[in-house]
């Protein structure tokens, strides 16, 4: 569904963006490091913690996301998944009964 592959792209930024945090961390710390001002356990632990609220964040950043598409479609009128679901098996059914009536007009 092309709306899906609009969400994933999105958050494969996001994912993209994480990544790139975490390597800049990576090179703060290590020159932080390499000057004295932290000892490695604690660069370790600083970026250790910050990736940690990253991801946090990019959890619920995620989650609104996903909610605000969900509002936007329905205010759209874009049917849900469950709802194709639910009529394409009334129109099974509805086509059966078709069927059946057609069968007992030929006998």
């Amino acid at each position: 569904m092309e709306n899906n592959d609009w969400i994933k792209q999105i958050l494969m930024i996001g994912v993209g963006t994480t990544s790139l945090v975490a390597d800049k961390l990576k090179e703060v710390t290590d020159e932080w490091v390499k000057q004295g001002k932290i000892n490695p356990d604690q660069a370790k632990g600083f970026v250790d913690d910050l990736m940690d609220r990253v991801k946090s964040e990019q959890g619920n950043f995620e989650e609104q996301m996903e909610r605000q598409m969900r509002n936007i479609l329905q205010d759209l009128g874009v049917p849900r998944q469950s709802e194709i679901d639910e009529l394409r098996g009334r129109i099974d059914r509805l086509e059966r009964q078709i069927r059946d009536l057609e069968n007992k007009n030929w006998r």
